[in-house]
């Protein structure tokens, strides 16, 4: 065997060992990814708001793509806006893609039916709608949203403010119009104000002609409006066509370009609480969510080629925020992918402190899903189709 022969061999043999060294060194690399599951509605009835949140997940991945050496790697799939196909994806996400941490979805029913999944398979789970959980059903998930009883708190807290004295409701006849209606009771009560009247209607009615006579009819000084998104508008519709002159108020439900573009002129005057992403341009350089806002909409120019619009890509963008500083906390030595891991990210979300995030400074805990105080509230006045920050 000549030389020249024997040298080919032993390439060969070279090549070989590297070639299966690099395939060993790639399966590392992929076994040690941290996986995120993400579900969203990007279609269905509430699609617009997964668009949205959509864009703040790129928004998160562009502000931050690895965690301690560890490349993420997100896995996002479309629930349809349906609970039942939610339930169906986080299984998928889980049993299949192995994923370490759930992030989702939009709308109640389908966060719920996602929290169900998260807490039996024991995976951490971090959604940006306003799911209230409490005790054993909260020791997995937490949300970037506010509570209802946050935000009316902190409305009755501005009707005191401005001098009101009685006040009317019109809002949805489902849970989260009772959990409007009852925190409105609660903190009104409180105030001195006298809560006169209440009215129902169903997210899909075209009129609410009836229920804005009847509270009209009860004179209150301000109205509360307990609805969410573009049906949200129709109260303020039908106390401006017929006159009424007291004041208007909101829950941050309202809060997106398309209810604004509805509302037009109804809704001039309209005050709302909202998280501090809203109006981050507006805010004093003292607030402490104010540096993460500017890095924030960096970030979502670079993922998306514009300005965020709206509150919903700000929760979505904050769950990432929640995910990611946790995961630093996470031992060296636990990796990724297995059950240990995820228990040691779901103890680092739980004791998050004092994080400074686009809608407000999170402080979790074992015993509740939600994370920041009403001192991360402000409020916002609509004017001439724009949020305004009421000092």
């Amino acid at each position: 065997m000549s030389f020249s022969t024997k040298n080919t061999k032993v390439l060969r043999v070279v090549r070989s060992a590297l070639a299966v060294g690099l395939l060993s060194a790639g399966a590392m690399a992929q076994a040690a990814d941290l996986t995120i599951g993400v579900i969203l509605p990007l279609s269905g009835p509430i699609a617009a708001q997964g668009i949205s949140t959509t864009k703040g997940i790129k928004a998160g991945i562009e502000y931050q793509d690895t965690v301690k050496g560890h490349k993420i790697k997100m896995i996002q799939l479309d629930d349809a806006s349906n609970p039942s196909l939610s339930t169906r994806n986080a299984h998928k996400l889980i049993s299949q893609d192995n994923v370490d941490v759930l992030i989702g979805t939009g709308g109640v029913p389908g966060a719920m039916a996602m929290a169900t999944v998260s807490r039996e398979s024991k995976t951490p789970m971090v959604s940006f709608t306003p799911i209230g959980l409490g005790g054993d059903k909260a020791e997995w998930v937490v949300t970037t949203a506010q509570s209802g009883e946050t935000m009316v708190s902190a409305v009755v807290d501005e009707m005191k403010r401005n001098g009101v004295k009685s006040v009317g409701y019109i809002g949805f006849a489902d849970a989260w119009g009772d959990v409007a209606f009852a925190a409105l009771k609660k903190f009104s009560a409180e105030a001195g104000i006298k809560v006169v009247a209440d009215e129902r209607y169903a997210r899909a009615d075209s009129s609410v002609a009836a229920q804005v006579l009847k509270v009209m009819a009860a004179k209150p000084d301000a109205v509360l409006g307990g609805g969410a998104g573009t049906p949200g508008a129709l109260p303020y519709i039908g106390l401006h066509d017929r006159g009424y002159k007291g004041a208007i108020y909101g829950t941050h439900a309202i809060l997106s370009p398309e209810f604004v573009k509805l509302v037009g002129d109804a809704g001039e005057g309209l005050i709302v609480p909202t998280g501090p992403a809203l109006v981050g341009d507006q805010l004093p350089a003292s607030n402490p969510s104010k540096a993460i806002i500017d890095d924030y909409r960096k970030a979502y120019k670079a993922a998306n080629g514009e300005e965020p619009y709206d509150v919903f890509s700000a929760y979505a963008f904050d769950a990432w925020l929640v995910v990611t500083k946790a995961a630093e906390r996470v031992p060296a030595d636990i990796q990724p992918g297995t059950e240990a891991y995820r228990l040691a990210l779901r103890d680092a979300i739980k004791t998050t402190k004092a994080l400074p995030a686009t809608e407000g400074v999170f402080t979790y805990s074992p015993a509740s899903s939600f994370g920041d105080a009403k001192d991360s509230v402000v409020i916002v006045k609509l004017q001439k189709g724009k949020w305004l920050l009421q000092h």
